[in-house]
């Protein structure tokens, strides 16, 4: 996935040398890599982005047509090399306005968000990260006693921790599952953190491996922001950096974004022009 790649891989027990070595992206000195990939045929307003393990997977969902979609890099993380798998999985039984998506390491759990119920809802999958395999697990968590507006959705690598963005207060919020990945066992830790003095319609969210890094896509500025937290995944210890990167010049709406295993690329997916952009950030 991603920052949830990494996530994923230490999680799973899943050596992360190598190229996988996670290096906070320099979101100061981010450039275009003049790189894109459309997801128009599939999603006319695609809401987030997430990538497989592995990276040679990729996943949009959107609110036109309430599905995910499933892509292939033969590449890991270069979008050059991107082709739709011609597998969806559709949402909309469940939800009729869903931003946010993520997945459990090994693939097998995937969450879905939606900012009309205000609602994470949990569904399986036989062959991890195969949409074709996946199901409803019949379990869903309400963040409505939070924000009225849920939009962006991430985890902890052991799926202990949730967090869940709101656009009628501009903040994150922070639930503890005493069964990772287990939304029945999910409840609300009284704590969470404003961006309202950074964008007013924050729509994603991304940690970095030990969550002592967050970032946070905005829509009204177009702009990525960069924040610290002294104790990872613990948003109460979170402050700004005044650190962020504009994507304007490529998107007007931007919904969603991740970044490569090693935190050295960036991709922001958006309404406008329904195509997933590539960046550099080391």
């Amino acid at each position: 996935m991603s920052i949830a790649r990494l996530m994923q891989q230490a999680a799973a027990g899943v050596p992360t040398g190598g190229g996988d070595v996670w290096t906070d992206p320099d979101l100061a000195n981010a450039s275009y890599d003049s790189v894109s990939f459309s997801v128009a045929g599939q999603e006319t307003t695609p809401t987030e982005i997430v990538f497989s393990t592995d990276g040679s997977k990729f996943y949009i969902i959107g609110n036109v047509t309430d599905s995910i979609y499933q892509y292939s890099l033969s590449t890991p993380f270069d979008l050059s090399t991107a082709s739709y798998d011609s597998i969806s999985f559709s949402v909309g039984s469940q939800m009729g306005n869903p931003y946010g998506i993520f997945f459990s390491p090994d693939g097998t759990k995937m969450f879905a968000l939606d900012i009309s119920t205000d609602a994470v809802y949990q569904y399986s999958l036989s062959t991890g990260f195969d949409l074709s395999t996946a199901s409803y697990d019949s379990v869903s968590f309400s963040a409505a006693g939070q924000d009225t507006n849920t939009i962006g959705l991430s985890f902890n690598p052991e799926g202990t921790k949730m967090f869940v963005l709101g656009i009628t207060n501009d903040a994150v919020y922070q639930y503890s599952l005493s069964t990772g990945f287990d939304l029945s066992t999910a409840s609300y830790d009284s704590v969470s953190f404003s961006v309202a003095s950074q964008d007013t319609v924050p729509s994603s969210t991304r940690f970095n491996p030990d969550g002592t890094k967050l970032f946070v896509l905005g829509v009204v500025t177009d702009a990525v922001y960069q924040y610290s937290l002294s104790t990872g995944f613990d948003l109460s210890t979170a402050s700004y950096d005044s650190v962020s990167f504009s994507v304007a010049s490529q998107e007007a709406t931007p919904y969603g974004f991740d970044f490569s295993s090693d935190g050295s690329k960036m991709y922001v997916v958006g309404s406008v022009n329904d195509t997933i952009y590539q960046y550099s950030t080391a």
